[in-house]
């Protein structure tokens, strides 16, 4: 090959590679600076590290800390900065709410049993538990739950004035809107199961709403209406609808023989 073609050839490789590597030099400076990582302030809480299911007794394997933005980092939330021993105290509570893993802890969910039972543990304060029998057909064929809400009604038998006539069957709401803590002995929902068959119900009751379901056991029938989910938080009281109903009239079966009366409060 020519001498001459080569040295050309040379100069011309060298050329294009200067001009390519100028070019990239060039293209990398017109290109914007990349703008750095604002690092948020964070703080480390205390969150479950694994289920804590209702009533379960916290442990120390149950908890971790985890880092959390401090803009975020509430009151209610355990900080290690101001509560480094958290876990030790936290440790043999109760926890009267499940919690999922990496939920942050909140004492509010949690009690000290401090060798009571387990229901005593759950029960809010100021609320009394009472149970009463219940079957499939007064229990809504099973379907009722652990922390469903119920209206609990109680129908009685009563003589009719007219000793000729039929008894007169009445049936009315006594309590509304209460929560079923238990199933038998089943404070919550097994897993893979829509129902759950049991034989008493125990009811969250106020003091005098105790009382009178204490009242009414010695006096007719009670059966537990499930309430939808979508009704937990509406009134309670009989609306003006159900005042009317109450006298509408029932049919009783007396020796075989169907009779119409009208059932009056």
């Amino acid at each position: 090959m020519n001498i001459a073609r080569v040295v050309v050839l040379s100069i011309a490789l060298s050329a294009g590679g200067v001009a390519a590597y100028l070019a990239r030099g060039t293209e990398e400076k017109s290109r914007p600076a990349a703008e750095p990582v604002v690092q948020l302030p964070t703080v480390e809480i205390l969150v479950a590290k694994s289920e804590i299911g209702l009533g379960q007794p916290v442990k120390p394997e149950d908890l971790q800390w985890q880092s959390w933005p401090a803009a975020t980092a509430g009151s209610n939330l355990i900080n290690r900065g101001s509560r480094a021993e958290a876990i030790k105290e936290i440790a043999g509570s109760i926890a009267r709410s499940p919690f999922f893993a990496g939920e942050p802890i909140r004492e509010q969910k949690l009690v000290k049993a401090n060798g009571s039972g387990f229901m005593a543990a759950i029960l809010p304060t100021g609320m009394r538990a009472l149970s009463t029998e219940i079957s499939p057909e007064t229990g809504a064929g099973g379907f009722i739950l652990p922390n469903d809400r119920v209206d609990v009604i109680l129908s009685k038998r009563e003589k009719n004035p007219d000793s000729k006539g039929p008894d007169v069957v009445q049936s009315e709401i006594i309590l509304s809107n209460i929560r079923v803590l238990a199933i038998d002995q089943a404070p919550k929902e097994k897993e893979g199961s829509n129902s759950l068959v049991g034989r008493t119900a125990t009811l969250e009751l106020k003091p005098e709403q105790a009382e009178t379901l204490a009242r009414a056991r010695q006096s007719g029938t009670l059966a537990l209406a499930l309430r939808s989910i979508t009704d937990v938080n509406a009134p309670e009281g009989r609306s003006d609808e159900q005042v009317q109903k109450r006298n509408e009239s029932v049919n009783v079966v007396r020796y075989g023989v169907a009779n119409q009366t009208t059932a009056q409060k």
